[in-house]
């Protein structure tokens, strides 16, 4: 947390648009995770799972191979994969595991994907979750049931996508729906010119050997009523404008969706009620 909150003050010295070193400092801003300690029930939480490490290529900052940790609760047959957002980490779901962990002949597998929590890596980015996910696929079989918050929702879907899964049941919490946006938003935010946020857009297509605005749910989303899809937003959320999530749903009319208004973007995470009809979902579905 110590490198965000020193990122962040980067911002505020006078000129700072001008220096030599500040497109450097934007991808920094867009692409370094903040790293918030775990909490005691979160650690109490971690030191009861079996703990992994898998390796996955960053090649697109370091060029090296990066090692994230995973960690599992239980072994039974019906498997849940969680794959957390921005900032975040598997110990944020620390409510929702304890209730999952309970039900019957489960097992719940969840990492912190590359530059994020325990895991390597400085910068980090959507592609490296999507191959987090699917080294973990790829390791341990796939899942009955995916979970995903935030920009974990975004990459679940590309990564089912590419790998061609389709499980029981798909859940986004507040998915990320427009990437580029979400960008645009961050560093406006901290008082970024149009030109230097045209600047980075340059940039990032020439890294990424993509646009930004390609990383987005309603272009990359490929599946259709075959996928039993819930979805859970909050009409005010500011992370993930409900004005995105509505064009979203629009297009895609058999994913079924509630709002939980006034829970926020993360908090969602802990919401009883959330939890509760999460339970009654995953019960639901895997009892066919």
């Amino acid at each position: 947390m110590k490198n965000y909150k020193q990122i962040i003050a980067r911002f505020a010295e006078p000129g700072i648009e001008q220096t030599e070193g500040f497109n450097d400092l934007l991808w920094q801003l867009i692409c370094y995770s903040p790293r918030i300690p775990v909490r005691l029930q979160q650690e109490q939480l971690l030191a009861e799972a079996v703990k992994f490490t898998l390796p996955v290529m960053d090649e697109f900052f370091t060029g090296t191979e990066l090692l994230f940790n995973g960690f599992i609760w239980g072994s039974g047959k019906r498997k849940i994969l969680i794959t957390h957002g921005w900032g975040s980490k598997a110990a944020d779901f620390t409510d929702i595991i304890t209730r999952l962990k309970g039900l019957n002949d489960m097992q719940i597998i969840a990492f912190d994907a590359p530059g994020n929590g325990s895991s390597e890596g400085g910068l980090s980015n959507l592609l490296l979750d999507i191959e987090a996910i699917k080294a973990v696929v790829g390791t341990y079989g796939e899942p009955d049931v995916v979970i995903g918050h935030s920009l974990g929702g975004m990459a679940n879907v590309i990564a089912l996508s590419e790998l061609q899964i389709v499980p029981k049941l798909l859940v986004s919490l507040t998915p990320l729906v427009r990437l580029k946006e979400n960008f645009e938003a961050t560093m406006t935010a901290f008082g970024v010119s149009k030109a230097k946020q045209a600047g980075f857009m340059d940039e990032f297509e020439d890294r990424f050997r993509d646009r930004a605005s390609m990383f987005n749910l309603l272009d990359r989303y490929g599946f259709g009523a075959d996928l039993n899809h819930w979805l859970a937003y909050d009409v005010n959320d500011q992370i993930s404008p409900y004005t995105y999530m509505e064009t979203f749903l629009q297009a895609n009319p058999s994913i079924q969706n509630k709002n939980y208004e006034g829970v926020g973007h993360d908090k969602i995470l802990r919401s009883p009620e959330l939890i509760d009809d999460l339970e009654a979902v995953i019960t639901s579905v895997l009892s066919k």
